[in-house]
């Protein structure tokens, strides 16, 4: 009975550490760098969630009609709230010009590299080179 729990135990702490590090994916998996996006949308939603936010937007098309909405994947929550973000900086309904990059499945999905509201605000995307990010530690 001892042998059984001990091995169940086992099983159980590899699972814990083997999940998230499965569910986290890299850049260059997902993404395709030589594919850069330049969307105009509305926020519709925003996921402020582990272990990166999503922001969804509704995109015109040429005949003015909403296409597909995207979905774009900004920085981790808590890097993010570091540096003065929240679940409120883009609410729902605030028109935005997103700079990022697709995805390699072809889908509406882009990771940001900057986020740009239309008075000319940026907002930090949470990603090393994005606009308005802070100084690498280190660098002046």
């Amino acid at each position: 009975m001892r042998a059984k729990f001990g091995v169940s135990a086992a099983v159980l702490g590899w699972l814990v550490l083997v999940v998230p590090v499965v569910a986290h994916h890299s850049f260059a998996a997902q993404f395709d760098q030589t594919k850069p996006v330049t969307l105009r949308g509305t926020v519709t939603k925003v996921e402020f969630r582990n272990p990166h936010i999503w922001v969804y937007l509704d995109v015109k098309g040429e005949d003015g009609n909403v296409t597909t909405p995207w979905q774009c994947e900004g920085g981790a929550p808590n890097a993010l709230t570091r540096q003065g973000w929240s679940r409120h900086s883009l609410p729902a309904g605030t028109e935005v010009i997103v700079e990022g990059f697709k995805a390699r499945d072809g889908t509406n999905t882009c990771n940001v590299r900057a986020w740009r509201t239309l008075d000319g605000k940026t907002v930090f995307a949470g990603t090393a080179d994005s606009p308005g990010a802070p100084p690498a530690r280190g660098n002046p």
